[in-house]
């Protein structure tokens, strides 16, 4: 198939794709529920087994600077997949990448955008091979791992490239130019505008999204005519690494060289990401994790357009209600989901200390303390429907935390153990409810199912600490509950004022902690949990430039 035929193939998805980005209306290129109808009757049957095919074997990438293998992932559910996969040399993969990518940043617009789209129809038709694969990396549910770490990463990646697209697009290849000049003739000029790629871009994937947060700077780098390397986290890596196995095919289909996408596992004894960051000729960097770290790469990367999703505090303000069980049902899933391992989850729930009016009449703060410790229990109390609201915990940091904030004396609700049936040894735990006792106490961001319940004088001094918490320690979302429009207004001026996104009285099936592509904007780009959203302009426009030639006609 030539490059204009796959650009033809899904010139809909991608107008469609565009067109709701602009309207910012619901629309999905890619079905979220597993249904043999969409995917196939065997699918999850054939995804599964792909996926065991995986294990206890190596995962060979025919490409260069390899010097060995490296790989010891574990599956939070109790059990080591096995995988070894091409440990590379960086000075010999980085050159050699280097080396080949001008034939892709060549390419045409339409080229590489067919390309990228079809990269992206067939990661979702092994949308069960990958759930699999982020299931027993990440520790997510299997539901939430096809959602997430299938269909939703996926909408990500072509929110990414429809940006791009449009993006690149609006500037012309060719112009005729005509400058008037009285009776004299026109001065004539034709311009040619040559889309100019960065060079190599870097993607850092996380432990816990691994596809989700990788896949928007993925292919907006790859969209935009730059080489890709994937450095995966040392515990999530198979789905990367079946990602780069898929955009390696299709590159060497389509007649490109499929060094043009690379992978570069490692380990966390062995770590790679400085070098290859500092590398000179690595020029786009997009990087999910820890705070320290993507401060790191922005004071060190200078060679380098960081893209950084950092650690935040996410919050909560409870000032009135006129729904209170929707409101602890809605925050008892919202703590609960994927054991609070999301960029997303709140930590902090604000409420005034002389309590909150409800339809039900006055609730004091313990009560309302109560009741969501109620909400999570309940929810949580049949071990199958725990199992497949929490997932499992995917790092021993994140247990060893939850252990020793349980042994103080502040706990509302403590954390329990769950077993999951078939897996004797899986990391399943409840979430951990306290009560705030000092400032010091909730301002660091507690990754994992922790949260605070924190008194406050009232709405206007929860407020204010909101505002100056997203200031000081970033946040990606932020909810609100109240019967007050002037409040509501308020929360939306103090959203604006530090930069993040803000939810208003969520009691029904949408969450604070989940985002849908083509609508809602993922961060800000504007506190200090992220410097960009995904995905705006700004995140696509920046990975290439525009370089003009012109002469007489």
């Amino acid at each position: 198939m030539s490059h204009s035929a796959l650009f033809d193939r899904h010139k809909d998805t991608l107008d469609q794709a565009i067109k709701a980005s602009r309207t910012r209306e619901y629309w999905t290129a890619y079905p979220e529920m597993p249904s043999p109808k969409v995917y196939g009757e065997t699918a999850s049957k054939d995804g599964e087994a792909a996926f065991k095919s995986y294990l206890n074997k190596a995962f060979d990438v025919d490409q260069p600077g390899a010097i060995g293998t490296v790989g010891a992932e574990k599956s939070p559910y109790g059990f080591d997949l096995g995988v070894t996969y091409p440990k590379v040399d960086v000075n010999a993969l980085v050159s050699e990448v280097e080396a080949l990518r001008g034939d892709w940043a060549k390419a045409s617009i339409e080229a590489r955008t067919g390309v990228c789209l079809e990269i992206l129809h067939r990661i979702n038709r092994r949308s069960f091979e990958m759930a699999f694969a982020v299931m027993h990396t990440t520790g997510q549910a299997f539901m939430m791992a096809f959602q997430a770490g299938g269909p939703h990463a996926q909408d990500r990646g072509l929110e990414a490239v429809a940006y791009a697209y449009e993006d690149m697009a609006r500037t012309p290849a060719v112009a005729r130019w005509e400058k008037p000049q009285g009776k004299r003739d026109p001065i004539v000029m034709e311009k040619h505008f040559t889309v100019v790629p960065r060079g190599i871009g870097l993607v850092i994937g996380c432990s816990t999204f691994p596809t989700w947060n990788s896949y928007p700077g993925l292919f907006a780098s790859l969209v935009t005519g730059n080489a890709v390397i994937v450095k995966p986290h040392p515990g999530a890596i198979l789905p990367l690494a079946i990602t780069v196995e898929i955009c390696r095919d299709v590159l060497k289909e389509e007649g490109f060289n499929p060094n043009l996408v690379t992978l570069a596992a490692d380990s966390a004894e062995a770590p790679l990401a400085k070098d290859l960051a500092l590398r000179p000729e690595v020029k786009l960097i997009d990087f999910t994790g820890s705070t320290t770290f993507g401060d790191w790469l922005e004071d060190n990367a200078r060679q380098a357009q960081v893209y950084t999703e950092k650690a935040g505090v996410n919050c909560v303000i409870i000032d009135s209600t006129d729904n209170f069980r929707g409101l602890v049902s809605n925050l008892a899933f919202t703590l609960s989901l994927y054991s609070g391992q999301m960029c997303t989850t709140p930590q902090n729930i604000f409420i005034p200390e002389g309590g909150i009016e409800t339809e039900d009449g006055h609730k004091s703060f313990d009560e309302v303390a109560a009741a969501l410790a109620t909400g999570v229990e309940k929810l949580n109390g049949d071990d199958e429907r725990a199992c497949a609201i929490l997932g499992a915990i995917q790092s021993e940091a994140t247990l060893e935390r939850l252990e020793s904030y349980g042994k103080g004396d502040n706990v509302v609700l403590a954390s329990r153990a769950v077993p999951m049936a078939g897996f004797d040894h899986a990391t399943i735990r409840t979430p951990l409810i306290l009560k705030a006792t000092d400032e010091s106490s909730y301002s660091s961001e507690l990754f994992g199912p922790i949260s605070y319940v924190v008194p406050t004088k009232n709405t206007a001094d929860s407020l204010s600490i909101v505002e100056d918490s997203v200031k000081n320690n970033g946040a990606i979302s932020f909810g609100i509950y109240s019967t007050s429009e002037e409040v509501l207004n308020q929360a939306e001026e103090v959203a604006c004022n530090s930069g993040v996104a803000v939810s208003f009285n969520l009691t029904g099936g949408v969450y604070v902690n989940q985002t849908a592509a083509f609508s809602d904007f993922h961060a800000t780009g504007c506190n200090p949990a992220a410097n960009a959203a995904l995905s705006d302009t700004a995140y696509v426009s920046n990975r290439y430039r525009v370089v003009q030639s012109r002469k007489h006609v």
